[in-house]
């Protein structure tokens, strides 16, 4: 009897569990022509191929980034990604990117830890001190990085970066379903990021993050 009534209640589960981060996240997404602006703009990262180039979703992220900075909407950039490793490193090609755009290495930090969305907003909290902040990522992502941020303290709002129609972008709507299940428990049980580090404020000089090997 157990088991059954576990196994009809853990759908039920699952769907409280996305209302929650959802409605908790999309409740703070703002428009373009609505924002009037906050101190640093998180740009989380996504793949880059071998030759560095960024993926559509990625570009898109770091183009509209790009734009809020130089519409002086935002004085700041954090990159945060995947650098586990040598042969991969998405955020001095993200940050490359933004200074093809005429962006100034200064303004632009790299958070080389940023291996989910978790521990890149604990890190943003926690290791660059942001405390003013707007996240730009596709609308199937942006309610949880949104609602993460929040629940650590960050008072962030989600602008979409959604340009294109992405290949396989149904596949990562379905992905998000057990990942805002993972980001509810994260929040609620204090989880640590991988690595943290010694504080690296944003509002110094960003070249301080830049890992140019």
């Amino acid at each position: 009897m157990f088991i059954v009534v576990s196994a009809l209640m853990a759908p039920l589960l699952i769907l409280l569990l996305n209302v929650i981060v959802l409605s908790g996240g999309k409740k703070h997404v703002v428009e373009a022509g609505s924002f009037s602006g906050a101190h640093t703009v998180i740009v989380p990262g996504a793949y880059v191929y071998p030759d560095g180039r960024l993926c559509d979703m990625l570009a898109d992220r770091v183009e509209t980034a790009v734009e809020l900075y130089v519409q002086g909407k935002v004085k700041k950039i954090l990159m945060t990604g995947d650098h586990g490793w040598d042969s991969y490193d998405e955020v001095n090609s993200m940050r490359k990117y933004a200074r093809s755009r005429g962006i100034p290495d200064t303004d632009i930090f790299m958070d080389h830890a940023g291996f989910c969305t978790y521990d890149s907003m604990f890190r943003a909290r926690e290791v660059f001190q942001v405390d003013s902040a707007v996240i730009v990522t596709q609308n199937f992502h942006l309610p949880r990085a949104v609602y993460i941020a929040r629940e650590l303290g960050i008072p962030a709002v989600g602008l979409s970066a959604d340009r294109h129609i992405y290949a396989g972008a149904g596949a990562y709507a379905w992905r998000e379903i057990p990942a805002r299940v993972k980001a509810f428990a994260q929040v609620i049980f204090d989880d640590k990021p991988r690595f943290l580090g010694p504080v690296i404020s944003i509002s110094g000089d960003g070249r301080s993050t830049h890992d140019l090997k």
